[in-house]
């Protein structure tokens, strides 16, 4: 799992009080000198139930519980002179609030908390908006939905590919591409005239093209351009590319021009379904993984190309507030020298690396697909590591990078969770 619940104690005794507003005593004095109580909200609304203390409310609003400071509460108000809704910024200046900020009153109702601060200003809350945005809220929410795959489950699922015209020309087939993109981390485009141009365009439908080192539409053989293995015939290892980027491209598309022999097939393996696999069997290889940052290199030095890029940063990335995976940077051939954590925790990086590795490398987790002209592959490069099959003759391909943010701006417009 990815969301991780914390436990959490509440202290205080309970009880309760008639009224629906709580007056604050001004000055220094702290809020509660005698112990706190809890107060509920009217008769009609008992799933709702408040504590004050020090510096925080303390709010249950159905099952969540969450523990609010008063900075934060005062911070997020979003009254017309604190937030503009036209677009969607904060008018009010953090540092200006006092960090020692108490509400004067406090009031709830069945769907609404207010509060009255010392200059008389009043925020309101929707106690479901609370619930929806508080740490508590979010830690029990997955910022990404996504289907875990391997090679059996990707199957069974047929997940359908989408015609290029239908992608290209209605909102209901770039968003039936995008879900199931958001879901397995790889999507299709078929019928997509097998051209270094329509290519491009089928691209820029949903991103703008990140453009890199490499170009951006770029052709692919096997000519040795490019000081990268990429660029020759040998089967390539499952990996995720540009690692040596600080920050990896989001997504790459590949689009099969021509391919006169044989072999050459595509692998796809879905990381984040590996990873689950490492944290269900091995917890303390997975935080591991998640903790230790190291470097991946790019050294080129071939015709005009001279490049060296280093990109750093742990092989699992998770959100720190629910632990869930967002993205996995590995490729054993631009891993680079290991020297970012001492001796004593060397050993245990390779034993949780060796873990994963044997994920990633099961054969059931293996999907392979051939791809051809008019088929276009849209690979997640946060989530799915992809390779190839050594092959014969003469093969092209070609592709590009998109910006990740874009991809998901796409989405979001769609009504899309991403």
């Amino acid at each position: 799992m990815w969301c991780q619940r914390l436990v959490w104690l509440l202290q205080g005794r309970r009880g309760s009080t008639g009224r629906r507003w709580l007056w604050l005593p001004r000055g220094p004095r702290p809020i509660l000198a005698a112990p706190a109580r809890c107060h509920p909200t009217a008769p009609a609304s008992p799933c709702c139930t408040w504590q004050l203390h020090q510096d925080h409310l303390e709010l249950r609003y159905g099952s969540t519980v969450m523990r609010l400071d008063f900075v934060w509460l005062r911070d997020h108000c979003r009254s017309a002179s604190c937030y503009n809704a036209k677009t969607n910024q904060r008018s009010l200046d953090t540092a200006s609030v006092d960090l020692a900020i108490r509400p004067q009153a406090v009031r709830v109702d069945e769907t609404t908390l207010f509060l009255t601060w010392p200059d008389g200003h009043v925020t309101r809350y929707g106690l479901e908006w609370l619930a929806r945005n508080s740490y508590e809220g979010q830690k029990q929410q997955v910022m990404h939905p996504r289907i875990l795959w391997n090679a059996e489950i990707y199957r069974q699922a047929q997940v359908p590919s989408i015609d290029c015209r239908s992608f290209l020309e209605t909102d209901e087939g770039l968003k039936e591409f995008l879900q199931n993109f958001l879901l397995y981390g790889i999507a299709f485009v078929e019928n997509v005239t097998p051209t270094k141009e329509d290519t491009k365009i089928l691209a820029e439908r949903i991103s703008i093209i990140r453009e890199t080192i490499y170009g951006r539409m770029w052709y692919f053989t096997s000519d040795f351009s490019r000081g990268d293995t990429a660029y020759t015939k040998l089967a390539l290892d499952r990996h995720t590319d540009t690692t040596y980027f600080q920050e990896p491209c989001g997504i790459q598309v590949f689009h099969c021009l021509k391919h006169e022999g044989t072999g050459g097939r595509t692998l796809l393996v879905d990381g984040f379904h590996a990873a689950e696999q490492v944290l269900r069997q091995a917890p303390e290889h997975f935080e591991l993984l998640a903790k230790v940052p190291l470097k991946h290199e790019y050294v080129e030095n071939v015709g005009g190309c001279h490049n060296h890029m280093i990109g750093v940063g742990p092989v699992l990335n998770v959100y720190p507030w629910n632990n869930e995976l967002y993205l996995i940077r590995y490729n054993n051939y631009d891993r680079a020298v290991i020297n970012t954590m001492p001796h004593d925790v060397v050993r245990r990086w390779y034993h949780a690396h060796r873990a994963l590795t044997a994920e990633l490398r099961r054969p059931d987790n293996e999907l392979w697909v051939k791809l051809k002209p008019g088929k276009a592959l849209f690979v997640d490069n946060w989530r799915v590591l992809h390779g190839r099959e050594a092959f014969t003759g003469y093969r092209q391909l070609c592709g590009c990078y998109l910006t990740r943010d874009d991809v998901l701006n796409t989405a979001r417009l769609l009504g899309l969770q991403a």
